[in-house]
C-alpha cells in the first residue's frame, strides 16, 4: 500500500491521516441515506398530517351537514325554549361519531346545545360563524372555542323557504388529531429506522466489495498507480497495444502510434475500433482465441519491422484480453542485413573451404602418384576458371560489396551442383552505398537464396540459374530466373506475404516480405513473373534517385 504525506512546520514530510476507501463509503453512504430519510419522513409526516386534518374537516362538516338537515332542529327554532328540543337531538348523535361538540346556534351565535349544558345560552366562541350566517356557506374552519384549539365544520340552518335561521358548527380537538397523527406516524417512524438500518448494512456490504474489487487499493494510491503507469506507457520505446476480449483497442501508447502512423494522433482516434480493421495481421486474434503466447516474433508492421511479444490476459481464468509489444528494428534491421550478409559470406566461405579441400586431395593424390605434370596442369586450371570467375565479375559489377556476395553465391552453387550463369549484357556501372546498398545486397542475395532453394529439389531437370542486372538507365534492374518447379497462382498471390512459405514450415516466409519492405523503401518494387527457364522469375527495381537517404 502506497501512503501519502504533507509537509510539517519544519518541511519536513510525515504521514497524513486520512480516512480510509471503506470509511468515506459508509459515512457518505449513511450520510445519504439519512438525509433522504430526513426529507422524506418530514414528507410523509406532513402529508400524513395534512390528509388526516383534512379527512377529519370533511367529517365534521359531513356530520354538520346531516344535522342541519334534521327536520327537528330546524322546527325546533320556532319554539320558545328550541334548547330543550336540540340538545336532546344532538347529544346521541355526538356520542354516535364520536365528535369533540357539535353546537347549535341561532342567528345571533347564542348556543342551543352544547356538550356542556351549562353553556347552552352562551354566545359561540371562535368568531367564525360570519361565513355560514351571513354567506349562507358550508365550509370547514380551525379556531379557539371553549374547549380549546379544534377543526370545525359549520353550515348553516334554514328553514323551510330557505332562510337562514341558526348554524351548526361540529368540532374534534386538534389534540385529538394529532393523537391521530402521532399514531398513524409511529409506524412509518419505525418503517424508516427499519430502512436506515438496512441502508447502512448496505453500505457496508458495498464498501468491503469495492474494496476488495480495488485489491485494497485507496483513491490515491490507485491515482499514482495510474500515472506511474502513464509515465511507464509513454516513457518506453516500445511500442504498446491492448485489446479486449473483443478485440477492440483499449490502449495504445505514444511510440506505438510513432511506429504504425509516423505521427502523434490522439487515442480517441483508435479507442474502440478493431484491431482487425486498423492493423491487420498482427495475430492478436489469433492469441485471443487459442491463448497461446507468442513471443519474438517478426513481422511488418505500418512501414516498419518489428519484433513482437503477444501474450493473452487472464481475469478470473477467462481470456479478458491481449496486450502486444513491439519495437521497431531501426537499429536491429540494419544488424539483421548484416547478419544474413555474413551467413551468405559464410556459407560461400564453406563452399570455398569445401572446394578448396577437395582440390587439395587432389593435388595431393597425383603426387603421390608420380604425375607432377597433371599436378601443375590441374593447378593451373583451377587457377585459370577463379580468374575468370574474379574478371567476369568484375567487368559486369564495378561494386566489390556486389562482386563478394556473387561469388559466394556462385560457389555456393558449384557445391550444390548448380549453375548460375550471368547475362552476358549484365552491368553495374557505379558504387553504390548506405541503404541503397543494403536494398540491392539483400534483393539480390534473397532472390538467389530462393532460387538455389527451388532448383536444388528439381533432381529430373537441369538446375540452373539465369542472374542478369543494370543500371544503365534511372533504375537498378535485377532479374532471377531458375529452372525450379516455379510458383503456383494459388501460391503467387501470398509470396510476398510476412510468415507465408511454399515449404510450409515454421519461422520462414521472411525474406521475401523482409526484400520488398526495403526495396518499397527506396520507392522500388519487386515482382514475380512467369521464368523463361521453366521455373520463378522475380524482378527487383530500385530507383537510383529517391526513397531514403543512401547516407
Amino acid at each position: 500500500m502506497f501512503q501519502s504525506y504533507k509537509p510539517n512546520k519544519k518541511g519536513n514530510f510525515e504521514p497524513e491521516s486520512t480516512w480510509s476507501l471503506k470509511s468515506k463509503m459508509i459515512l457518505l453512504i449513511t450520510l445519504l441515506i439519512l438525509g433522504i430519510f430526513i426529507l422524506f419522513t418530514w414528507f410523509l409526516h406532513s402529508f400524513i398530517s395534512n390528509t388526516i386534518e383534512d379527512q377529519v374537516g370533511k367529517r365534521a362538516l359531513s356530520v354538520a351537514k346531516s344535522v342541519a338537515n334534521i327536520p327537528e332542529i330546524r322546527s325546533a327554532f320556532e319554539l320558545k325554549d328550541p334548547a330543550s328540543v336540540i340538545q336532546e337531538t344532538v347529544a346521541p348523535i355526538l356520542e354516535e361519531t364520536g365528535a369533540e361538540f357539535i353546537v347549535v346556534g341561532n342567528q345571533e351565535g347564542i348556543r342551543y346545545s352544547h356538550p356542556n349544558s351549562e353553556r347552552i345560552g352562551e354566545k359561540m366562541i371562535g368568531g367564525d360563524n360570519t361565513r355560514a350566517l351571513q354567506n349562507g356557506e358550508a365550509y370547514i374552519s380551525q379556531s379557539e372555542g371553549s374547549l380549546g384549539l379544534s377543526i370545525r365544520g359549520k353550515v348553516p340552518v334554514r328553514d323551510n323557504a330557505g332562510n337562514i335561521i341558526g348554524v351548526v358548527s361540529v368540532g374534534f380537538l386538534s389534540e385529538d388529531v394529532q393523537s391521530i397523527i402521532a399514531n398513524q406516524s409511529k409506524s412509518l417512524w419505525l418503517t424508516m429506522i427499519g430502512i436506515i438500518v438496512l441502508g447502512i448494512a448496505g453500505a457496508i456490504l458495498i464498501a468491503y466489495h469495492i474494496k476488495k474489487l480495488l485489491f485494497n487499493m485507496e483513491p490515491k494510491d490507485i491515482s499514482y498507480l495510474l500515472l506511474q503507469k502513464e509515465a511507464i506507457l509513454q516513457s518506453t520505446h516500445e511500442g504498446m497495444i491492448a485489446v479486449n476480449h473483443n478485440g477492440m483497442i483499449i490502449m495504445m501508447n505514444k511510440a506505438a502510434k510513432q511506429i504504425l502512423f509516423h505521427e502523434d494522433k490522439q487515442f480517441d482516434q483508435f479507442s474502440g475500433k478493431s484491431i482487425n480493421q486498423l492493423i491487420p495481421n498482427t495475430g492478436l486474434s489469433e492469441v485471443l482465441k487459442s491463448g497461446k503466447s507468442q513471443y519474438d516474433k517478426e513481422m511488418i508492421l505500418g512501414n516498419s519491422i518489428v519484433i513482437v511479444n503477444q501474450v493473452p490476459v487472464y481475469m478470473e481464468g477467462k481470456i479478458a484480453g491481449a496486450v502486444s509489444t513491439f519495437r521497431k528494428k531501426t537499429e536491429i534491421e540494419h544488424v539483421t542485413r548484416e547478419l544474413q550478409q555474413i551467413k551468405q559470406y559464410a556459407n560461400a566461405q564453406r563452399a570455398q573451404t569445401h572446394e578448396f579441400s577437395n582440390s587439395l586431395y587432389t593435388i595431393l593424390g597425383l603426387l603421390q602418384l608420380g604425375e607432377h605434370k597433371e599436378a601443375i596442369d590441374f593447378i593451373k586450371k583451377k587457377r585459370n576458371i577463379q580468374e575468370e570467375q574474379s574478371q567476369i565479375l568484375t567487368q559486369h559489377a564495378a561494386d566489390p560489396v556486389v562482386q563478394g556476395l556473387l561469388q559466394g553465391k556462385i560457389n555456393q552453387a558449384n557445391e550444390l551442383g548448380v549453375t548460375i550463369s550471368i547475362h552476358p549484357d549484365s552491368q553495374l556501372n557505379h558504387t553504390y552505398h548506405g541503404n541503397k546498398q543494403e536494398a540491392l545486397i539483400t534483393g539480390i542475395g534473397n532472390m538467389l537464396e530462393n532460387a538455389l532453394e527451388s532448383v536444388k529439389d528439381n533432381q529430373e531437370g537441369e538446375q540452373q540459374i539465369s542472374l542478369f542486372f543494370t543500371d544503365i538507365g534511372d533504375d537498378i534492374v535485377v532479374e532471377v530466373d531458375d529452372s525450379g518447379q516455379g510458383v503456383s497462382e494459388e501460391a503467387a498471390v501470398h509470396i510476398f506475404e510476412q510468415g507465408y512459405s511454399t515449404k510450409g514450415e515454421e519461422n520462414r516466409g521472411i525474406g521475401l516480405a523482409l526484400t520488398q519492405n526495403i526495396v518499397q523503401k527506396q520507392g522500388g518494387q519487386i515482382m514475380l513473373e512467369e521464368g523463361e527457364m521453366g521455373g520463378a522469375c522475380f524482378v527487383m527495381i530500385i530507383p537510383k534517385n529517391g526513397g531514403d537517404s543512401d547516407e
